[in-house]
């Protein structure tokens, strides 16, 4: 359809992810899902699959084979919104946090390329289709990337700690073309991959005593994405219920 504006998003398949592309769809927009898994059969629309790409992101080297698979995918060489939202977060035997002592360096690097170096790469293999749409990157980070979490491991929170410097240069280095970069960094959302344990977060430490909501926080990047967001750029905005202050 003429004038339909597109996103990408990475990390579809469930959470935060897919409380996004059924928000955007159903704004009207075009949306391409990349993620390793495959296309969830419980979204509605008829182009879920067809507009759906197998991506690993731990797999650097197919990162950058698949840009071409998505440009085409694409197809008029514009893309308004890039929402990296794929992370991961390794635990313990027990689903235990991993701290420093009980994460090796494959623990890092796997972390670090789907969390971090992916998104560079994407951002920067999908910069002339982001320039010639004028169009925004959203960068999903965490509480944990500015405070320790009692639930997420040291390389996850590493990682989203330089998702957030990340956001900062990417905002400094495409903001003169036109693009703008922005992060968001969710608290406790109410997704199947919260930790046991997080009611107790949940009363101590949340002002507003109670989880959010994936479709809250999909609100927030559709809104990102938009002209009435025209001027932010290189923000990391929370979306944690005052969890942070």
């Amino acid at each position: 359809m003429k004038g339909q504006k597109t996103l990408l998003l990475t990390g579809a398949s469930r959470g935060i992810g897919h409380a996004t592309v059924k928000y955007f769809n159903a704004a009207g927009w075009r949306v391409f899902t990349a993620s390793r898994q495959d296309w969830a059969a419980e979204c509605p629309w008829a182009d879920g699959l067809v507009n759906h790409i197998h991506l690993d992101l731990e797999d650097i080297e197919s990162v950058e084979s698949s840009l071409p698979l998505i440009r085409e995918k694409l197809g008029d060489g514009r893309l308004d919104a890039l929402v990296n939202n794929a992370g991961i977060s390794p635990k313990g035997a027990e689903g235990q946090r991993m701290g420093v002592l009980e994460s090796d360096y494959a623990t890092w690097l796997k972390v670090f390329n789907v969390n971090l170096f992916s998104t560079a790469l994407l951002a920067r293999g999908l910069f002339d289709e982001l320039k010639a749409a004028q169009g925004t990157i959203i960068n999903v980070t965490s509480i944990a990337g500015s405070r320790v979490h009692p639930f997420a491991g040291v390389a996850y929170a590493s990682s989203k700690a330089a998702l957030a410097a990340l956001t900062r240069e990417m905002a400094y280095d495409f903001g003169r073309h036109g693009v703008r970069v922005n992060a968001i960094a969710p608290g406790e959302i109410d997704t199947a991959i919260l930790s046991s344990g997080t009611e107790l977060i949940v009363e101590r430490d949340i002002p507003m005593h109670r989880l959010g909501k994936p479709e809250e926080v999909a609100a927030l990047i559709h809104f990102l994405c938009t002209s009435s967001a025209s001027y932010v750029n290189g923000a990391e905005i929370h979306v944690n219920g005052g969890q942070h202050v």
